[in-house]
C-alpha cells in the first residue's frame, strides 16, 4: 500500500506526464482544433478520485504555454476540473469518458467563439470531437483493457482518497 504522505508525489506524476504529453504535442494541444492526448489521463479519475487533483493541475500548468492567456487557463481548467468530478462520481466506463467531450466541448467551445468570432456551433463541434477522439475512441478501450489488468489495478488502487 502507497502510504498517504505519497499522494503528493502521485499526484505530481500524474501533472508531469499531462504535461509533457500536452506541451511536447503542443500543434494539436491548443487552439481551435484540438486533439489533446494528455486528455487521456482525465480517466485516471475513474479508478481512484485523488488522481484527478493530478490532472487538473497539470491541464493548468499546461495551460500557461497557451497563446489564450488567462482565458485558457480559467476555462480550460475550469472544463477539465468539472468533467474529472463527473468521472470520479461516475458507474460506467463510457460514461466517464464522455464528461469530457461535454465539458470542454461546451465550455473550451465558447471560449473559443469568444475569442476568435468564429460560430459557435463549430468551435463546439470541433472540441467535441477532438475530446471524443481522445477520450472515448482511445481512452475508453484503453483504460477497459487496464481495468482487466488486477496487478496494475491492485498499485492504482493502493492510494488512498
Amino acid at each position: 500500500m502507497i502510504k498517504s504522505n505519497s499522494k503528493i508525489a502521485v499526484c505530481a506524476i500524474i501533472a508531469a506526464m499531462y504535461i509533457v504529453l500536452t506541451v511536447g504535442f503542443a500543434p494539436i494541444s491548443y487552439g481551435i482544433i484540438q486533439f489533446r492526448i494528455a486528455e487521456i489521463l482525465n480517466l485516471m479519475a475513474f479508478i481512484n478520485p485523488i488522481y484527478g487533483i493530478g490532472v487538473i493541475a497539470g491541464c493548468f500548468i499546461s495551460n500557461l504555454f497557451s497563446e489564450l492567456g488567462p482565458i485558457d487557463w480559467v476555462v480550460g481548467t475550469s472544463a477539465t476540473a468539472m468533467a474529472v468530478f463527473f468521472i470520479a462520481r461516475s458507474k460506467s466506463l463510457l460514461v466517464a469518458s464522455l464528461w469530457p467531450t461535454i465539458f470542454s466541448g461546451v465550455m473550451v467551445g465558447l471560449m473559443l467563439t469568444y475569442l476568435f468570432q468564429i460560430p459557435l456551433a463549430l468551435s463546439i463541434a470541433s472540441v467535441s470531437a477532438g475530446q471524443f477522439g481522445v477520450m472515448t475512441c482511445v481512452g475508453f478501450p484503453v483504460f477497459r483493457y487496464m481495468l482487466k489488468n488486477k496487478r496494475l489495478m491492485a498499485v492504482l488502487h493502493s492510494v488512498k482518497s
